[in-house]
């Protein structure tokens, strides 16, 4: 580590509030620990967990870095005792607990990945995080199949834009729910087979009549608020909803009836407080069972718009203005 600079800047903030509140700041350093490797990075994703722990709402577990950014790619530069996986000089993306918006950061060895061929490091940091979310959600906790009717909120976003491609890759028929007929045709560029104007048509009516009157078989959902009840609406007997997020609130009155009528699964979860061994293990089936489609050109991460580093505030405008389409990334 000697031959590394002893601070590097970094994107931090001194109390929460606005994107305003996001500055540059001199930190040091981080050093690799065991099992880790250090990367110099060369861009890094803005999700919304950024969004929420700059507001105040979503702190980082404990251990982890207080700078936002949980995604990251670039080269690795050094590797603590133990880390034997990647060489100096490899070309790596890696899903962080926080410390992406940063010159350098540390990742665990086992929760990085290489970069798939054919993408770009820009490209490549707007993959772990909404690669390992969908995996885990959509097709483990989900459990989604080929020949299964699969719906997602908010399609243009990250998630979305992740979510459509991988779940018609892996043989189901898409529904994406947009708010806008610009978002509904991207949606459908994307290959989702039926996109749904929510600001027009009824979700719950246009799922029903694109599965013919059977309902949706996996909802992913993002939302929350009052769509968790329109959600029990639209999914098919036995269907499953999984729960990633709360832009409506988290807080709602439900009528279960409608849950143990039709015989349905709600589960959630969150990714950035998961084990290192736990994210290990979704990094070794993305690498396995996604990565060869993502180089063979069958999904790739839709990136929206590059900021530096230094205007980490503005991408944070962007993310909040709701007017994206896939991904937003910072460059250094």
């Amino acid at each position: 580590m000697s031959q590394f600079p002893q601070t590097m800047t970094a994107i931090g903030f001194e109390a929460p509030g606005g994107p305003e509140v996001l500055q540059a700041q001199t930190r040091p350093v981080p050093r690799p620990g065991h099992g880790e490797i250090l990367v110099a990075v060369a861009a890094a994703g803005i999700n919304r967990p950024d969004v929420l722990q700059r507001q105040g709402g979503y702190a980082p577990p404990p251990g982890a870095s207080d700078i936002p950014g949980l995604e990251i790619a670039g080269t690795v530069v050094a590797c603590g005792d133990g880390a034997t996986r990647f060489a100096l000089g490899d070309k790596v993306c890696g899903l962080v607990a926080g410390g992406g918006y940063a010159q350098f950061a540390v990742v665990h060895e086992s929760n990085a990945l290489p970069v798939p061929a054919g993408l770009s490091l820009i490209e490549a940091a707007a993959t772990p995080e909404t690669y390992f979310t969908v995996w885990t959600n959509v097709f483990l906790r989900g459990r989604l199949q080929a020949g299964e009717s699969f719906m997602v909120h908010g399609g243009t976003s990250g998630i979305g834009t992740t979510a459509i491609q991988l779940a018609k890759a892996f043989g189901a028929t898409v529904l994406a729910t947009a708010g806008s007929e610009d978002k509904c045709r991207a949606c459908r560029d994307l290959g989702a087979d039926h996109a749904i104007n929510y600001r027009e048509q009824d979700f719950v009516a246009a799922a029903k009549a694109a599965t013919g009157g059977r309902g949706v078989d996996l909802i992913l959902d993002m939302v929350g608020g009052d769509y968790i009840n329109r959600n029990y609406d639209a999914a098919a007997e036995s269907g499953r909803i999984v729960q990633i997020a709360f832009l409506n609130g988290p807080k709602v009155e439900a009528d279960f009836r409608r849950l143990m009528m039709k015989r349905l699964t709600h589960t959630g979860s969150t990714l950035r407080p998961r084990s290192i061994s736990e994210k290990a293990a979704i990094a070794a089936d993305l690498h396995e069972k996604v990565w060869p489609l993502i180089e063979a050109g069958g999904c790739k991460p839709v990136i929206h718009a590059t900021f530096p580093l230094a205007e980490a505030a503005a991408g944070h405008r962007l993310m909040e203005s709701n007017a994206h389409i896939g991904k937003i990334v910072l460059t250094l």
